[in-house]
């Protein structure tokens, strides 16, 4: 259940769009947001208030554009380095869901460039909704889940229903990338890994459609996602926080190797990614 969002802002618009769109679901049109506006250290007093007036503007057109009430807004004006405010602030508000704005770095070019989502998502426990810079926010119609037999895919897939459950014309992509050959049905329906996922839509009333692929998984739910016009893609992810020492980044996760990583970077549009604590 999505009740309270972090909304971070950083002046583009985007977030604030995406966010937006959100509230038009009616199973989100209860949900309180904390808009967040993090402005970092400057050298020179003069420029740390010239920075405060700048964050304070931005954190305040960002209220005025949100479609939702006065009383549901909490506005956040803090100091200090972005990745490490969001988490903070993250967990102070209790939220159940972080949107951030993108820029869809790869691989190494996310740690040379200080990258805050990319940073946030590898150290958070919350789902998060990122939205590139150069994508186009659009009304929320046509959701795609991939789906596996674990427990980050079922919750990916049971949120999607409950966002999709009310809205008019919904539709429900169902995606299963390199089924067992030795279960693989002709029939997308009864590919043994959809059918549960079929089962719960209908149980909804969802509108869904399976497909099946083969090949590289980022690059074929990226694929389809384009070819079908998916407004909002759902992506179920572990908790990637390092079992040994939480508070420091798992190189090998910063640096892209995972699926979340090829999508969060390559898709087409926003990239919401659930989790589930391991």
């Amino acid at each position: 259940m999505i009740n309270r969002i972090l909304l971070a802002v950083a002046g583009r618009g985007l977030c604030e769009q995406m966010f937006n769109m959100l509230m038009e679901i009616p199973y989100l049109q209860g949900t309180s947001v904390t808009v967040l506006h993090v402005v970092t250290p400057q050298i020179t007093s003069e420029g740390m208030s010239a920075k405060l007036e700048e964050g304070g503007k931005i954190l305040a057109d960002a209220v005025k554009s949100l479609k939702v009430d006065a009383k549901k807004i909490t506005p956040r004006l803090k100091q200090g380095e972005p990745k490490d405010v969001v988490l903070q602030v993250a967990e102070e508000e209790k939220s159940d869901l972080i949107i951030m704005g993108s820029r869809g770095l790869k691989r190494i070019e996310s740690i040379l460039q200080n990258s805050v989502s990319q940073y946030v998502f590898q150290l958070t426990d919350k789902p998060m909704l990122l939205v590139k810079d150069e994508i186009y926010v659009k009304q929320i119609r046509r959701l795609m889940v991939p789906v596996d037999k674990s427990d980050a895919a079922k919750e990916s897939r049971d949120l999607a229903l409950s966002l999709l459950r009310d809205i008019k014309g919904g539709q429900l992509f169902l995606v299963h990338v390199n089924p067992d050959p030795e279960t693989k049905s002709t029939d997308p329906e009864k590919d043994p890994v959809l059918a549960p996922a079929v089962a719960a839509a209908k149980r909804k009333g969802v509108a869904y459609r399976c497909l099946i692929s083969e090949g590289d998984a980022g690059e074929e739910i990226c694929r389809l996602a384009e070819e079908n016009n998916v407004d909002l893609l759902m992506l179920g992810s572990p908790d990637r926080r390092p079992s040994i020492a939480k508070n420091l980044p798992d190189l090998d996760r910063l640096l892209g190797s995972s699926l979340s990583d090829y999508i969060r970077v390559n898709a087409n549009c926003p990239v919401l990614l659930t989790r589930v604590a391991t």
